[in-house]
C-alpha cells in the first residue's frame, strides 16, 4: 500500500468531515439595512428640496456613513430624498437607485381637517382605507418587497432612503407594536439599523 494513501485525512493535513459540519453550522449570515428618513425638506410634494438646514444634515450623513463600507443605496423618487443621500452616493462613488416603491405613503386624495386623527386610525387598524389612498398594510407590503429583495441578494451593507410614514410602517412589520406614537417621535434624518442575522430580523435606532 502507498504510504501516503494509507495515512488518515488528519495526518495528510485533510479537513475533518465532521468538523466541517460542525464549522458550516457556525456561520452566522450578517446582513444589514440602514434605512433613513429624509432630512428637513421645504414641503411635503415629490419635488420639495431640502431647506438649508436639510443640505447640512445631508453632509453630516455623508460624514458619518464614510467609514462604513456601503455596496447599495436605494431611494425613493422624490427629491427630498435623492438630495439626502446624493453627497454620501459621490462621496463613495455608489449609484444611486430609484425605487417607485418608496414614495411616501398616501393617506388619503381628500384633504382631510382631521387628517392627524384619521392617520393615527390606520396604525391601530392597517386594512382602513380613505378615498384615494392607501391601507397601512398596502403600503407596509411594497417597502416589505424592497427589503426582502435586498436581504436575498448578496449585499451586505444597504442604505434605503425613504419617508416618514413608510419606514413606521415597515418598523411596525418586523414588531406590531411600533405605532402612531413612534412615528410622531421620528426625526429629520432619522436613520435605523435594521439586521438580518441568519434570518432573524431585528432593528435599533442609530
Amino acid at each position: 500500500m502507498d504510504e501516503e494513501l494509507g495515512r488518515t485525512s488528519s495526518e495528510q493535513g485533510l479537513a475533518d468531515p465532521e468538523r466541517i459540519i460542525l464549522l458550516n453550522i457556525g456561520v452566522i449570515l450578517l446582513k444589514k439595512i440602514y434605512l433613513i428618513r429624509h432630512c428637513e425638506a421645504d414641503g411635503q410634494l415629490p419635488e420639495a428640496q431640502l431647506t438649508d438646514t436639510g443640505i447640512k444634515q445631508a453632509l453630516d450623513l455623508s460624514e458619518f456613513f464614510s467609514e462604513i463600507k456601503i455596496d447599495r443605496i436605494i431611494s425613493s423618487p422624490y427629491k427630498r430624498a435623492i438630495e439626502s443621500i446624493q453627497p454620501l452616493a459621490k462621496k463613495l462613488n455608489v449609484q444611486i437607485e430609484i425605487d417607485s416603491n418608496l414614495t411616501e405613503r398616501v393617506l388619503s386624495t381628500t384633504n382631510f381637517p382631521d387628517w392627524f386623527e384619521k392617520l393615527r386610525a390606520t396604525f391601530a387598524d392597517i386594512e382602513l382605507k380613505f378615498e384615494g389612498g392607501e391601507s397601512s398594510k398596502e403600503a407596509m407590503e411594497r417597502i416589505v418587497e424592497v427589503v426582502e429583495e435586498v436581504f436575498s441578494s448578496n449585499n451586505k451593507n444597504t442604505i434605503i432612503v425613504t419617508h416618514g410614514n413608510l419606514l413606521s410602517l415597515l418598523l411596525k412589520h418586523f414588531n406590531k407594536d411600533f405605532g402612531f406614537t413612534d412615528w410622531r417621535n421620528l426625526r429629520n434624518p432619522d436613520v435605523f439599523l435594521l439586521k438580518n442575522e441568519s434570518n432573524k430580523v431585528t432593528f435599533e435606532r442609530v
